[in-house]
């Protein structure tokens, strides 16, 4: 799927401690220096300094290597270097042992590693001989074990200081998508890396590593792209961490062309102005997958996942979340573009038709830890903006499900509308989509679409069970001439509640009723389903409006009326940041009482999601 991101409009820019702001080391030459010179000020000279380059995915250990060696070349030091590849199993045995995750009766799901860890991928003896290495080489100033797994548990006591080299999502799914990955146990591309390898299995084993070694690190590190590489002792990095919790939080977005991508965006400007997007399906604007741009006042960004909050869910999430879903920012805010210029069939405009699952179902089919809830609030509508949810009221369901299953998307089923429930829209209008409830974006419309996210590797569990037997998009070509989408007949319909046109009006047709009102603004909540975990809510003002996360609750907010507003704590106005239209921002659940703020006047509307429970 191609993936596109934008990262204008999205720095956070925070006050630091001058210390941490000026701790930072930015660019190979400079990072190469304070490498090794702190290999050459090591207290003990007779023996050599033991380092860990542990980190995710992607990162160019070729690069720093020659780097690092040319560095220390011109004080006659001598770098020892062992890749941790070498003690990981032959490539057949760790293939073996992801067939358990990935190789399921689903091409298009598989099963959650929930309990591995990169040593399961080790041979044992090596790890020991590696460790016995570390202990008694002395021909060297330092030894350096670099790859992802380097600081292993039972590596980890062996080395004087460990350095952890991260990387963000889209990069490292661009290098997967084009055969680019070396993956464990591998020290080349792996050819047939598959993506179920990744979502299913080697993120999860990344991300315990990474969990386990973020309080036990010496330097953290972006490496991202070696040429912009940048380093922070961990004291800096906790500091900025911590302080990057005080403030909202405003996220890179990312962009997806696809089947139903429309032209919304191409009017937009500012963040929506990417080159090479040709049409936009989804617009992710929040999310556990995505970014942050944080600008400390040094001469370049740190850019790094937004997952590392983690390391503070309590205060980022809010108790609640924290401890009923461990490792998991369960919540997603989408962008759904709906916008053509010329009148344009349903086939063309619209979603898949499509549900999705429960908890207890994700749980059982591929051990994941919440079900997938949305929503869709109409943000604009034009002519003939509508979506489809719920059969109607007459439909055959059986008739259906023979006519999905006869197609599997490879012939189209000419009356597919006489199943399939209609409704009109208006901007406000929202729609309470729990799960088995089939239904998709129609079109003519821009849809928010607020969900949760139930996976920490951000894998989408949607069940496509009918998409018009139409062409997807090739972003090659920028055409709609790509293979169809394949379908989840099982899944869509072992999982489909047939949820009926009449009950869809009486109990998914959300309106917003009024919690709050005073002359400044007011505040609006929406009806929800018991199943709903979370709010929907929303606040109207010209200048100003107050919120509070009451310390327990994660506000995503998104502006949808009004062209920019401001959003900062009550208990200290510096801490504080932007919201232009169409973005969102992540108000911490440690936030507190805080304020919204029109400084040019004009009506705005600010849409917020929150967990019910806190």
């Amino acid at each position: 799927m191609p993936l596109y991101e934008s990262q204008r409009g999205a720095e956070n820019r925070i006050e630091v401690k001058p210390a941490w702001r000026d701790a930072l080391v930015l660019g190979p030459s400079r990072v190469a220096q304070v490498i090794v010179g702190l290999i050459a000020g090591r207290a003990d000279r007779k023996r050599p300094l033991r380092l860990s380059f542990d980190g995710w995915y992607g990162i160019d250990w070729t690069a720093l290597r020659l780097s690092l060696d040319q560095e220390a070349s011109k004080t006659g030091q001598n770098l020892a270097w062992r890749p941790i590849v070498n003690v990981f199993h032959a490539r057949e045995k760790i293939d073996e042992y992801k067939r358990a995750f990935t190789e399921t009766d689903d091409p298009g799901f598989g099963v959650v590693n929930t309990d591995g860890c990169i040593s399961d991928l080790m041979i044992p003896e090596k790890v020991v001989a590696l460790g016995s290495e570390l202990e008694t080489i002395v021909h060297a100033d330092a030894i350096i074990v670099y790859g992802a797994g380097a600081s292993v548990p039972e590596l980890l006591d062996f080395y004087d200081q460990c350095f952890y080299f991260d990387k963000t999502r889209q990069p490292l799914l661009w290098e997967m998508w084009d055969g680019k990955l070396v993956p464990f146990g591998w020290d080349e591309p792996k050819p047939d890396y598959g993506w179920k390898e990744y979502y299913y299995c080697d993120y999860y084993l990344l991300d315990r590593q990474k969990r386990a070694l973020l309080p036990r690190m010496a330097y953290w590190v972006e490496a991202i792209a070696f040429e912009r590489i940048k380093l922070l002792p961990r004291t800096a990095y906790d500091g900025i961490i911590q302080t990057l919790l005080q403030y909202p939080i405003k996220e890179v977005p990312i962009y997806q062309p696809g089947p139903w991508g429309a032209y919304r965006y191409q009017d937009l400007g500012g963040q929506f102005d990417v080159p090479g997007l040709e049409c936009n399906a989804w617009n992710e604007l929040a999310g556990p997958e995505l970014s942050m741009l944080v600008d400390i006042g040094r001469e370049a960004m740190l850019n790094l996942p937004t997952m590392n909050l983690m390391q503070y869910a309590d205060q980022w999430l809010g108790q609640h979340i924290a401890e009923t879903y461990p490792s998991l920012f369960p919540m997603d805010v989408w962008l759904d573009d709906g916008y053509f210029p010329k009148p344009t069939p349903a086939e063309r405009i619209s979603m898949p038709i499509h549900n999705h699952p429960s908890t207890d179902y994700v749980k059982r089919h591929f051990k994941e830890a919440l079900g997938r809830y949305e929503t869709y609030y109409i943000a604009e509508a034009y002519e003939k903006a509508n979506t489809w949810m719920g059969y109607t009221d007459d439909a055959d369901i059986e008739e259906w499900e023979r006519l999905c299953r006869e197609s599997s998307n490879c012939k189209e089923i000419p009356n597919w509308k006489d199943f399939i429930a209609n409704w009109e829209t208006n901007i406000g209008d929202l729609f309470l989509i729990p799960p088995g409830t089939i239904h998709a974006h129609g079109g003519n419309q821009m849809v928010l679409e607020m969900d949760t996210c139930p996976s920490i590797a951000a894998t989408e569990y949607s069940f496509f069970t009918y998409d018009f037997n139409r062409p997807s998009w090739d972003d090659k070509t920028k055409t709609m001439t790509g293979k169809p989408c394949n379908m989840h007949l099982d899944h869509g319909f072992d999982n489909d509640k047939y949820c009926r046109q009449s009950w869809v009006k009486d109990h998914l047709r959300a309106r917003p009723v009024v919690v709050k009102w005073t002359k400044d603004y007011q505040f609006d909540r929406y009806t929800s389903d018991p199943r709903m975990p979370f709010e929907i809510e929303r606040y109207h003002f010209e200048r100003h409006a107050d919120a509070d996360t009451e310390g327990k609750f994660m506000h995503i907010v998104t502006l949808t009326i009004g062209r920019e507003v401001t959003i900062r704590s009550k208990r200290d106005l510096k801490l504080a940041n932007t919201l232009r239209k169409w973005q969102s921002a992540l108000v911490p659940a440690c936030f507190g009482a805080y304020e919204f703020v029109n400084a040019d006047g004009g009506p705005c509307t600010v849409v917020q999601l929150r967990w019910k429970k806190g």
